[in-house]
């Protein structure tokens, strides 16, 4: 194994097949970080998501997909000029993944891109038990998806964030109140039908333990791109507290709860969810 992976994998405590799982994609991840850093991707966009807060700031919850943002709109962008240099990091590693590059689609401004592996293949690499390797079906595929906004909404800043494995680099990110104001846009506003997502609410118990600082600004202009603000006047605190208490009310607490559970290591920590609870913490968010 090589020794840097065994470095990372250390910080786990891998027992069942989802923990391996879970373990070898976040490393995954964070060579696809490191592979981007050194082809100067983050010249041109910054880090943003649940993957940023889990990577950068030790949110206690597994993230699936590498979200970024352009740092000016640019639909001339390629991700695929970037595929070369993924492939060649996460080789020099010891990995063996696919980069496979969505057609355009024309109705969005989101560029996306899929790493994708023989889940057992990759799993030998970190040698885990005999037992563990056998619970995978034959052909699986882990996955690890990437998404880059190429028309972000303005209003936001960003900073750079170091991080020592699989080797020391630098990513840019959005700093946290502007994370903060997209994960709010995220769950005041995605469109998942009759669904909730429970890891963005999950995501907003951290922020208000962690970091209430919202940047109140840069959600507005999230809200307008999306067309859920179309007011001329700009979106002032009240009006930001009602939208969100109507959406609190309208919450299915067992749905969130099933939604994120299998992304988090202490489900238990799920069992003081409840309409009332999202209302009080909510209180201590912080507008600037």
């Amino acid at each position: 194994m090589n020794e840097a992976v065994r470095q990372m994998l250390a910080r786990y405590s891998c027992e069942r097949v989802e923990d391996y799982t879970q373990a070898l994609r976040e490393i995954l991840q964070e060579i696809a970080l490191f592979g981007l850093w050194r082809s100067k991707f983050f010249d041109r966009a910054a880090f943003y998501g649940g993957t940023a807060l889990r990577i950068l700031y030790g949110l206690e919850r597994f993230s699936e997909d590498l979200d970024f943002s352009l740092l000016q709109p640019d639909t001339s962008f390629r991700l695929e000029r970037y595929s070369d240099a993924l492939k060649k990091e996460l080789a020099a590693f010891g990995f063996t993944v696919r980069v496979e590059v969505k057609d355009k689609a024309a109705t969005t401004a989101v560029r996306s891109a899929f790493l994708k592996a023989d889940t057992v293949s990759e799993l030998l690499l970190i040698k885990p038990r005999a037992e563990i390797i056998q619970q995978i079906p034959a052909g699986k595929i882990i996955r690890v998806k990437i998404e880059v906004d190429t028309d972000p909404p303005p209003g936001f800043t960003t900073e750079n964030k170091y991080l020592l494995r699989p080797l020391p680099f630098c990513v840019r990110s959005y700093t946290l109140p502007d994370l903060f104001a997209g994960k709010m846009h995220a769950l005041l506003c995605r469109k998942w039908k009759n669904r909730v997502k429970g890891r963005d609410w999950y995501d907003l118990v951290w922020y208000c333990t962690h970091h209430p600082q919202l940047h109140l600004a840069h959600l507005q202009q999230r809200m307008r791109q999306s067309g859920n603000w179309n007011g001329s006047a700009p979106l002032d605190e009240n009006t930001f507290r009602n939208i969100l208490a109507e959406k609190i009310a309208a919450l299915d607490i067992d749905q969130v709860r099933r939604e994120v559970a299998p992304f988090v290591t202490a489900p238990q920590t799920l069992e003081i969810w409840s309409r009332e609870f999202f209302a009080a913490i909510c209180e201590r968010i912080e507008l600037c």
